[in-house]
């Protein structure tokens, strides 16, 4: 054949091919485009409350499925780091907000850029799909900032060497879908009885009041109804959360910017004075543990507080947005309330407890780029209001808080969330717990002074952080 027919002839396929619905696509479009599975573990939520998020991604990526896996709370961990060890981990996971740190080194930050190939239909009478690689920026710190509540953004975004130029910069380790916070429970019937006509806001003389009115013992001084759970530590829900909240809204600094432990010091806004906030706090809580005060209302020798408020032994109880779905499955017809985590009477700033989870990718992913575009995905407020109304949690995006202070469920909760904080526990928060919670014991029991106590308890959580 003469090379000017065959040279026609190769012209007319690459005109005519494209016609028949054919399209040849670059080698990176075809990368791009194949087909891979993100596997993704969390704990608490089931498939459910990401079945149409997960449908509305592969509407835009239809090459990506995603595998959801949800796992118990106390195997998590532990499988988590022996799929790891395994190779058979999951590209995105779920981690407590005080563990970012961590797990800082299985965790890949987010790209400043992530390209990816999108589906497009093109044509008007005859409409063909083909696929179109994209580079789309991430948010920036600044988007992150202004997106997010307050307590979000120090957890999430951490100083790291770059790889390459050893240039110490800022990532983004994480995103979070909810935050929850630290709210009063309190049981109707017990203030009715008890002729308390509203829950107390501060933590002052009328608080303490209550709590007496509301405590009644036995002929044996046996507490058979208690008026709050405080001053005890292991059947007590989240008691190093509630203590970490008094001693913050006491003006107690936490943690140093340089990352050491300071509750039991005198912070420098208190300079000169012999007042010590962190210790303060600690007294206060552990007094309704010690039978010689008048708010002794609680000891070690009782049941568990969830479960004593949903018999309806208890009147307040310190707890969050996810402990209301148990109380009511335990309890459905116990008559309580909630309302807003008690502050110090005559300071203007507000101080709340954050608890939250982050979602985040795994270092040893193969698909790093595509697992965080879908994290973004899922972080969007689009997105967002559909997790949020299945599983009933409050928000950690600015933009939706208005939708939900006034919800009847969790307008509590979210009505704190532009003022609640956190502070990092250090390599092993739940040690860090433990600790505090040695710190309550030897303070009810007088095993110490209560200056060696909190001291010795600040030092053993500092060799958690250094570790």
């Amino acid at each position: 054949m003469p090379k000017k027919l065959k040279s026609i002839l190769l012209l007319l396929i690459i005109v005519f091919l494209p016609g028949f619905g054919l399209k040849c696509e670059s080698q990176e479009v075809k990368k791009a485009m194949k087909p891979i599975t993100l596997t993704y573990w969390r704990v608490w939520d089931g498939p459910d409350a990401f079945a149409d998020i997960i449908a509305e991604y592969k509407k835009i990526h239809p090459n990506i499925n995603i595998e959801y896996k949800k796992l118990r709370y106390e195997e998590y961990e532990k499988e988590l780091l022996d799929a790891w060890a395994e190779d058979r981990g999951p590209d995105m996971f779920s981690i407590h907000n005080t563990w970012v740190k961590r797990y800082q080194n299985k965790i890949e930050p987010m790209p400043a850029q992530i390209t990816m190939a999108y589906p497009i239909v093109q044509g008007t009478m005859k409409k063909e799909v083909i696929a179109e690689v994209r580079t789309v920026n991430s948010p920036n710190l600044k988007e992150i900032k202004d997106s997010f509540v307050d307590a979000v953004y120090n957890d999430i975004v951490i100083k790291v060497a770059d790889d390459a130029t050893k240039e110490i910069k800022e990532r983004v380790f994480g995103f979070p879908l909810a935050v929850d916070t630290l709210a009063m429970y309190y049981n109707k019937d017990l203030f009715n009885n008890a002729g308390i006509t509203e829950p107390p806001e501060y933590w002052n003389r009328e608080f303490q009041q209550n709590v007496k009115k509301l405590t009644r013992q036995n002929t044996k001084g046996q507490i058979i109804q208690s008026g709050a759970a405080l001053g005890g530590s292991k059947n007590i829900e989240r008691f190093s959360d509630i203590l970490s909240a008094l001693m913050m809204q006491n003006g107690s600094v936490m943690m140093s910017d340089g990352g050491y432990v300071m509750f039991h010091q005198i912070p420098p806004a208190f300079s000169g004075q012999t007042y010590n906030p962190g210790l303060e706090a600690l007294r206060f809580y552990c007094d309704f543990a010690n039978p010689a005060k008048e708010v002794y209302s609680w000891n070690s020798g009782m049941d568990d507080s969830l479960e004593m408020f949903a018999q309806g032994k208890l009147a307040i109880m310190f707890a969050y947005a996810y402990h209301l779905p148990q109380i009511r499955a335990i309890a459905p017809k116990l008559n309580f309330s909630v309302a807003k985590l008690p502050q110090i009477e005559g300071d203007q700033q507000k101080i709340n407890f954050a608890n939250y989870w982050v979602e985040t990718v795994s270092k040893k992913s193969e698909y790093s780029s595509e697992a965080w575009d879908f994290l973004q995905f899922i972080s969007k407020a689009e997105q967002v209001k559909s997790y949020l109304d299945k599983t009933k949690k409050p928000t950690a995006l600015r933009s939706l808080i208005d939708e939900q202070i006034h919800d009847e469920d969790i307008g509590v909760f979210a009505g704190q969330i532009l003022t609640a904080k956190s502070w990092y526990r250090g390599a092993d928060s739940s040690a860090a717990e433990l600790i505090m919670g040695e710190m309550i014991d030897n303070v009810v029991g007088g095993q110490d002074i209560i200056e060696d106590i909190i001291i010795t308890g600040a030092r053993q959580v500092q060799q958690t952080i250094q570790k």
